[in-house]
C-alpha cells in the first residue's frame, strides 16, 4: 500500500519526460501484485524482466473488467464504479480503493485544460448517469460542482425547462446573486466573473436542443463551453460526430463542441476542444495496435485499436486494450502540445457501445 501511495504522488507530479520510466516501474509492480494481470502475463509467457519499453508491455483486454476483480495489492475497495452498458450486457466494474485520488487527478487534468474550477459555473445534464448510483462520471462532476463554489451549478435529470431557467439566471435571482433586471446567462456570468460549462451526455444535449424551449438566449453568451460525452446510450439513433456537433453548435451558438474521453475502467480523462480531436493529460498515453495483430503497433496515419496507458490506475491496471478505434490527427488550433493528438473513429465490430464512447463513424 505504501508503494501504491508513492506511485500516486509521482503521477500527480509527473512531467512528460518521466512517463515511460514510471510506466515501466508501475508495470513491474502490477505484474507482481495484480493477480489477474499476473496470470494473464504468465499465459502469454511474458518475461517481465525483459520488458524495457512501453510498446513491449502486454495490455489487459478491457473485457476482464466485466468478469474479474481487477485489483493491484490488497483489496481495500472503497467504491465500485460500474459502466452504463446497455440492456442485456454485463457491466464493467472498477474497484476504486482511493476515490480521493480519483477526484484529485481528475481535477488536476481539467484545470490544466480549462483553468480553475472556481472560475466556472457547471450545469450537468447527465440523465442516464444520474439514474444510477455508481457512475464515475457523476462522481467526478459532483466534485467539480462542489469545487466551482457556485450556487448556480448543479445536476439536471431531464427537466429541460428548469435547466433553461437556471442558465438564464432564475436560480441566481432566487439566491440574490444577480439583478432581477437582467435574466440572461451573460449577466449571471459577468457578475460572478465565471465561465459556463454545460456538460451533458450526447443524447441529453440533443433532447435539450429539440425540447421546443426557446434557447435563443444562448446567442448572448461569449464564455460558454458545451461539452458532450457518453454517446447515445441506446436512447437515440446513432449519428456521425459531425452531425451531432452541427446540431449543437447551431442550437447553443458556439463555434465548437468540446468532448470528454473517459470510461469506467480509467481514472484519467482526455479532452477535445473541437473537431473531435483529443489530447491526453500527462498521466495517459495511447498506442494504436494493428487491427489484425494486437501485438503490433501503427505509427503512421492508419487507424488502429486503442491501447491506453493510464498511470492513475495504480490500484487496478494501468495497461488496457480497449475496443475503441482511433487514428492520429493534427492538433486543433487551441491545443498546444508536443504529443500526437487523435480521433475516435468508433468501435470494433460486435463490441459493446458503452462507457463514454463517442458516436460510431
Amino acid at each position: 500500500m505504501q508503494q501504491a501511495q508513492l506511485f500516486k504522488q509521482k503521477v500527480l507530479q509527473l512531467i512528460p519526460e518521466e512517463f515511460d520510466s514510471l510506466a515501466l516501474e508501475i508495470f513491474r509492480y502490477q505484474a507482481e501484485n495484480n493477480k489477474i494481470y499476473k496470470k494473464y502475463l504468465q499465459l502469454l509467457h511474458v518475461q517481465v524482466d525483459k520488458i524495457n519499453e512501453i510498446n513491449q508491455i502486454p495490455f489487459l483486454p478491457i473485457e476482464f473488467f466485466k468478469t474479474q476483480t481487477i485489483i493491484s495489492g490488497e483489496d481495500r475497495t472503497h467504491i465500485t464504479f460500474e459502466s452504463s452498458g446497455t440492456t442485456g450486457q454485463n457491466a464493467s466494474q472498477h474497484h476504486v480503493q482511493d476515490p480521493d485520488f480519483y477526484v484529485e487527478i481528475a481535477e488536476q487534468i481539467f484545470e490544466i485544460f480549462y483553468g480553475k474550477l472556481s472560475d466556472f459555473q457547471i450545469f450537468a445534464l447527465l440523465p442516464s448517469y444520474l439514474e444510477r448510483t455508481n457512475s464515475s462520471l457523476v462522481y467526478m462532476v459532483e466534485h467539480f460542482i462542489k469545487k466551482s463554489g457556485s450556487l448556480n451549478s448543479g445536476f439536471y435529470l431531464d427537466d429541460y425547462e428548469s435547466l433553461a431557467n437556471a442558465l438564464k439566471g432564475d436560480r441566481g435571482r432566487e439566491t440574490g446573486e444577480i439583478s432581477t433586471s437582467n435574466s440572461s446567462l451573460l449577466s449571471v456570468s459577468s457578475q460572478a466573473n465565471k465561465k459556463i460549462l454545460l456538460i451533458g451526455v450526447t443524447f441529453g444535449l440533443l433532447d435539450f436542443a429539440e425540447s421546443g424551449i426557446d434557447l435563443s438566449f444562448f446567442q448572448d453568451i461569449d464564455n460558454l463551453i458545451v461539452m458532450e460525452t457518453g454517446g447515445m446510450k441506446g436512447r437515440r439513433k446513432e449519428l456521425l460526430r459531425e452531425e451531432v456537433h452541427e446540431i449543437l453548435t447551431k442550437t447553443f451558438y458556439v463555434k465548437s463542441i468540446h468532448s470528454e474521453y473517459g470510461m469506467t475502467e480509467l481514472l484519467s480523462q482526455g479532452y477535445s476542444k473541437g473537431e473531435g480531436i483529443f489530447e491526453l493529460p500527462v498521466s495517459m498515453k495511447i498506442l494504436l495496435r494493428d487491427v489484425n495483430d494486437p501485438f503490433q503497433y501503427v505509427t503512421n496515419s492508419r487507424s488502429g485499436g486503442i491501447n491506453i496507458i493510464d498511470l492513475a490506475n495504480i490500484d487496478s491496471c494501468c495497461f488496457i486494450e480497449t475496443k475503441d478505434l482511433g487514428a492520429w490527427s493534427e492538433p486543433h488550433a487551441d491545443i498546444q502540445t508536443t504529443e500526437k493528438t487523435f480521433r475516435i473513429l468508433g468501435r470494433f465490430d460486435n463490441s459493446d457501445i458503452r462507457g463514454c464512447n463517442l458516436m460510431v463513424q
